[in-house]
């Protein structure tokens, strides 16, 4: 994609966004830089409320670092962002208070047994006494752990320990959440699981941003996506006209197409590639 395509690209998602003050979550410009490397370049994306947006890119392309921007978690280099209309920057205690976040790392305690975690966290969000055992009762439900609820989480499976997290997150309610990678490493009937949970959250209302390597799940899940790389956008639309602009049946071909074949290796700039003498 040209340059010129780029900022085109950008320009038609700033008007679409100037174009109503009603969506989820608004970007202007957003830019963030580390160290003279700029991680994200003057993005503008909206996302419609009550919709599942699918955030995707390779490693590093920049998308983990707008999520964190939006969740009031890393602050801008310039530009604007807002969350249910209100600015990260200005108002994070607000933006916070109508976002769940489901990270790949689990936030739990796995000392504490299911319900004792999500009392803990529900304290956390201002929730207490009767009503909040009853919300936590409720979801456990939910996600078919009621039978486990009295069960200390660090014995539970992945796929458990993963629908704990997810209901930890929206124990208050929020009308968005920011799911990152869900699904990862989970065995498929927990995959099944997560995916079909993702889909009745959405209608309850909730407006879902989702993070995921795995096309196939973007493309079943997302009503739209945007394909970021290098802190650019490279494409916004509905995974079925993203195929059909390619000519191809399979999601994962356009986002090859968008964003190269080329391996994505890295590591730890603190960690020498050369192997010590004698190991070679």
């Amino acid at each position: 994609m040209t340059i010129m395509s780029l900022q085109r690209l950008n320009a038609d998602a700033a008007s679409d966004c100037a174009s109503t003050n009603h969506h989820a979550v608004e970007t202007r410009n957003l830019t963030k830089v580390f160290s003279g490397f700029t991680a994200v370049d003057q993005v503008n994306l909206f996302v419609r409320r009550g919709e599942i947006y699918g955030l995707l890119g390779p490693n590093g392309a920049g998308k983990s670092t707008i999520i964190r921007m939006l969740c009031t978690l890393l602050t801008p280099s310039s530009g604007f962002a807002s969350v249910d209309g209100y600015d990260v920057v200005k108002q994070p205690d607000q933006v916070r208070r109508r976002i769940g976040l489901v990270s790949e790392k689990l936030i739990m305690y796995p000392r504490l047994t299911a319900l004792e975690n999500l009392m803990f966290f529900g304290k956390l969000y201002g929730l207490n006494g009767d009503k909040l055992r009853q919300r936590s009762e409720d979801l456990l439900e939910m996600v078919k752990l009621t039978p486990f609820k009295d069960k200390l989480v660090g014995g539970f499976s992945s796929g458990m320990r993963q629908r704990v997290n997810v209901i930890r997150a929206i124990l208050h309610d929020p009308d968005i959440l920011f799911l990152d990678e869900p699904t990862t490493a989970l065995d498929p009937q927990s995959t099944r699981f997560v995916r079909d949970l993702v889909k009745e959250l959405k209608g309850r209302d909730h407006t879902i941003i989702l993070t995921t390597h795995i096309m196939e799940e973007a493309d079943e899940l997302s009503d739209r996506v945007c394909i970021i790389d290098h802190g650019n956008v490279m494409a916004i639309d509905t995974p079925k006209a993203l195929k059909d602009r390619y000519r191809t049946d399979s999601l994962l071909e356009v986002f090859l197409d968008l964003t190269g074949r080329e391996l994505r290796d890295s590591a730890n700039a603190r960690i020498s590639m050369r192997a010590p003498m004698g190991r070679m």
